[in-house]
């Protein structure tokens, strides 16, 4: 009888052992497939069902490097010791496949206090080599820019998307406008897409009274490096009919010289497009399109291989 209970307490630790073990696996997490849903349409009800009443909690130094390190460790295919990174910080990682491309995306999310702490999203594709991020860090002040956020990403590969978590007045003072602030962990990820010298883009909004002679603004920011994809951008749009002032060569409204990730990019020699499209424009299903691929068009360019983070970055 002795034997026979101990055999049976043997099985019950292999059981509830092997999961633990599968689960802290350095082997990718990803199944096949993840789950069947429309990128876009995910994206874009984050956005209208939970940024705009999220409240927002200023991340201390170790959290926002945390959710970083974790998103960097998941570049680098180390995706059971990424998931352990989050979880420190309570993020976890959902994979999602696009059913308009096909192609799967790791969606990394507050799985705790999503709604409360307001600290974003990340989303990166699965199916090739990290080549450009997508950067939108007002996805409600500015209607719609998580949108043409989403479109970007899936209409080139490489993408790697960051989103906010909360309205840019939420919290005190200016603490979630994460376009001029570095003690967040939208800044945080970024910085660690930029030691990997990733080229980014980052879209904004603004009201048509803002700047009634224009539809666009496309900027390179406060550094130069990403002209001649910004080139690109702007002749195609310029092109397809809309109205785009040339930072570089105009005097323009909205051209993000202090925005905080732009100038991280500036001082590390990354190529990094700063771009802003009118409430008309954005909220224009037709428009929008042909802006997502005018964007598209222009992140394709950035092809070459990122290179790997510095030490500590």
């Amino acid at each position: 009888m002795a034997s026979l209970l101990v055999g049976v307490l043997i099985a019950a630790a292999v059981v509830i052992v092997t999961p633990v073990l599968d689960r802290h696996s350095d082997d990718p997490s990803a199944p096949a497939t993840g789950t069947d849903l429309d990128l876009e349409r995910r994206i874009a009800g984050f956005a209208a069902d939970t940024v705009p009443d999220s409240g927002f909690l200023p991340p201390n130094r170790v959290e926002r490097e945390t959710v970083a390190a974790g998103v960097g460790l998941y570049l680098d295919g180390k995706r059971g010791e990424a998931e352990r990174k989050l979880a420190e910080v309570d993020f976890g990682v959902h994979i999602l496949r696009d059913t308009a491309k096909g192609r799967r995306y790791a969606e990394i999310v507050d799985r705790a206090r999503e709604g409360v702490r307001g600290w974003g999203r990340v989303y990166i594709d699965l199916d090739a080599p990290a080549r450009f991020s997508v950067q939108v860090p007002h996805p409600v002040a500015d209607a719609y820019s998580d949108t043409l956020g989403a479109g970007v990403l899936r209409g080139a590969p490489g993408g790697v998307l960051v989103v906010a978590g909360a309205h840019r007045a939420a919290g005190e003072g200016n603490a979630a406008d994460v376009a001029h602030r570095t003690d967040t962990v939208f800044h945080a990820v970024c910085a660690e897409l930029v030691a990997r010298g990733l080229p980014g883009i980052q879209i904004h909004g603004f009201a048509d009274k803002t700047a009634r002679a224009h539809d666009a603004v496309v900027s390179t920011g406060a550094g130069d490096e990403g002209r001649p994809q910004a080139v690109t951008l702007a002749r195609a749009l310029t092109d397809d009919g809309f109205r785009v002032c040339r930072a570089w060569s105009s005097k323009c409204p909205l051209a993000g010289r202090t925005n905080k990730q732009g100038r991280l990019a500036s001082d590390d020699g990354v190529p990094f497009i700063h771009v802003e499209f009118s409430r008309t424009v954005r909220e224009d299903a037709e428009r929008s399109r042909r802006v997502v691929e005018a964007m598209t068009a222009a992140v394709a360019e950035w092809k070459g291989a990122a290179r790997e983070a510095r030490a500590g970055g």
